[in-house]
């Protein structure tokens, strides 16, 4: 109990003696946006919460190497009339592939003006280190649906133009928290740790600071998407998006997909123990080939959620979210 006190003080209550002013989450939305498509879904509901004041969008910035990746996410900004946030690219380290159903490429076409490619956005490093630089101290969430390609460059990264701390001295300086849809409790071997074995490593054994897991087995019961194809929105790239993909993803059709990623959003904004328990602290650690347990014996400030309501409860509450409208 004393820890799980600590754990929200924390995360949700600001250091006054940082002379950080309360405020609400500024996130920085870091995705692999095309091996899956809940990715749409999570970037949909920070929309959401963002037009209802709940958040501020920093940037949003791409661990996927591939070429569609980048204009995807440009897509979705620009139908919540959101183009102005900044969309970063990775570096050549970072994995590199989409779906075979193509869902990307037939969205891209669909909907963005003309064809983009990665050259067409700034490095995501660049952005990490410059957003970073220019916050408050202990002012920004991080929140990763994907590979940690970017974060282990960051971590890794020298000084430069935009602040003379390294890349682990800025993290620990400015960023609140951390929320990782990643692993799988109390162990397995889980997608986004394992495509990028070498980056979660670094990742989560150097972050200075506390880390909250949204593991697989969390999104993997709550299933969203069914009420958003249908809903008939019109011009909607989230629509659209999961129309399509509960048609075509894997070669079958379903009603509904795993919310891995919208899990992992909406424990970046609201208080996780709303809708989960909230276990830890202990620590997440790496074993081959990407594989991970959790050791909770020992307290790395390391975070993991389990479910606490039936899974309807939490998939009405994202898929309203997904189903938010622009005005």
């Amino acid at each position: 109990m004393h820890h799980q006190i600590l754990f929200l003080i924390v995360i949700f209550c600001v250091c006054c003696a940082q002379g950080v002013s309360q405020a609400v989450p500024q996130i920085i939305f870091d995705t692999d946006m095309g091996p899956d498509y809940d990715d749409v879904g999570a970037l949909a509901v920070l929309h959401a919460l963002a037009a209802e004041g709940e958040c501020d969008i920093l940037a949003t910035v791409s661990s996927n190497g591939h070429s569609t990746t980048a204009p995807t996410i440009e897509v979705i900004n620009r139908y919540f009339g959101r183009s102005d946030i900044p969309i970063g690219v990775p570096g050549s380290h970072a994995p590199d592939f989409t779906a075979d159903n193509g869902w990307n490429d037939s969205l891209i076409t669909r909907f963005l003006p003309g064809p983009k490619t990665n050259e067409d956005y700034p490095p995501a490093i660049e952005l990490y280190r410059k957003i970073l630089a220019g916050m408050p101290d202990s002012s920004v969430t991080i929140v990763t649906v994907g590979f940690m390609s970017n974060l282990a460059e960051l971590l890794k990264s020298r000084p430069d133009r935009y602040s003379p701390l390294s890349g682990r001295e800025l993290v620990g300086k400015k960023v609140k928290q951390y929320v990782a849809m990643a692993g799988m409790f109390p162990q397995g071997r889980e997608f986004n740790v394992f495509t990028d074995a070498t980056s979660s490593t670094e990742v989560f054994r150097n972050w200075p600071g506390t880390i909250l897991f949204t593991g697989f087995e969390i999104g993997n019961k709550i299933h969203t998407g069914g009420r958003t194809a249908q809903s008939g929105a019109e011009n909607s790239p989230v629509q659209w998006a999961y129309e399509f993909c509960l048609e075509t993803f894997e070669g079958k059709k379903v009603d509904g997909r795993p919310s891995w990623d919208q899990t992992a959003v909406l424990c970046a904004v609201r208080p996780p123990e709303r809708y989960f328990y909230v276990n830890g602290p202990g620590r997440f650690v790496i074993e081959d080939e990407g594989a991970n347990h959790w050791d909770p014996e020992t307290d790395a400030d390391h975070f993991f959620l389990t479910h606490k309501y039936p899974y309807e409860y939490v998939e009405n509450v994202i898929e309203e979210l997904m189903m938010y409208i622009p005005e």
